[in-house]
Formats: C-alpha cells, structure tokens, sequence
C-alpha cells in the first residue's frame, strides 16, 4: 500500500506532523509532499492519501484548499486521511470543516485535529502581535497531540486492512 502525505507547512510544524505520520507508517511505503514546493502530483501512484495543514488567522493555507478542490474527484476514489493543525482548540471543529469541503471530510476514513505550535522565531512581527493578542501566548509553545497522529495512523492502516481483506 502506497500512501502519500500531502501538506502544506508555514512555520514547519504541518511538516513536523506529516513527518512523524510518516515515521509511523514506514518511510519505505510513505511519502512526503509539500504543496509548497510541488505543483503536480501524480494521485495514481498512491492508495492512500493524508492532507493537512495548518490554521493561520482562523484559515487553512490556500496550497491545501485548492488541492482538495482541484483533486476532489480523485481524492473521493482513494483512502483518504485529513489531519489539521492549529491552537485554538475551541474552534478545531469549525475550522476543520472550513478547512476541508464536506464532501471529502464525510469520505475520509480518519479526521484529526492534532494541536499545534506558536513558534515566534518563525514568525513575522504582525503575526507575533496578532498571537499575543488573541492568546495571550508571549512565548514558544508545543501542543502537539501524539495520541491524535497515532489514531490518524491507526484508523489509515486499519482501514487498507479492511479494504484489502475485502479481496482477499
């Protein structure tokens, strides 16, 4: 089973996530590819599909939105994993449905909001004043949920099993 991890990474820790999914799956049948730095890719050399990113000012990155809108056909034909990564936990469920159209988050076999990270090294002045604002946060925080990657990995590699025991 061939999975691939698409993502979309503003400060790195979208890609720290889509790292640690792939350390779980195995690297040999997962790979990496950020929507940053590719433009095409080639949905037929993959079962399985992750996409996530991260919520900045309330928003999914525009690389991930317009992937799914622009794959959704193929997207819908795949075993499909959504991750999000974000800080306000409050809002997780509104902005993961604003993050991923309906459609694909009623089809994915796995939905997680896996927490994130303020880095302020990373960012830029307004987006530092924007977070101590809101927040409150002056300050480097990791809120990174493992136990929400290792579900996301769990339900995608129960879920080829059950699609390939299907054939067997």
């Amino acid at each position: 089973m061939k999975t691939a991890i698409i993502y979309a990474s503003s400060h790195g820790t979208s890609e720290k996530v889509a790292k640690q999914i792939q350390l779980q799956l195995g690297a040999d049948c997962a790979h990496l590819i950020n929507l940053k730095t590719t433009r095409n890719v080639d949905l037929s050399l993959f079962d399985t599909l992750i996409v996530g990113g991260s919520i900045h000012a309330g928003q999914m990155q525009r690389n991930v939105k317009s992937f799914c809108k622009n794959n959704m056909i193929d997207l819908l034909r795949k075993r499909v994993g959504l991750f999000m990564v974000g800080m306000n936990e409050p809002e997780f469920q509104n902005q993961f449905n604003n993050a991923f159209p309906e459609l694909l988050r009623s089809h994915a076999i796995s939905s997680k909001c896996v927490g994130g990270e303020f880095l302020f090294e990373k960012m830029n002045f307004i987006e530092r004043l924007i977070v101590k604002k809101v927040s409150g946060i002056s300050q480097n925080v990791t809120k990174i949920d493992e136990g929400k990657i290792a579900e996301l990995v769990d339900e995608v590699r129960n879920a080829g099993k059950t699609v390939s025991n299907q054939y067997s």
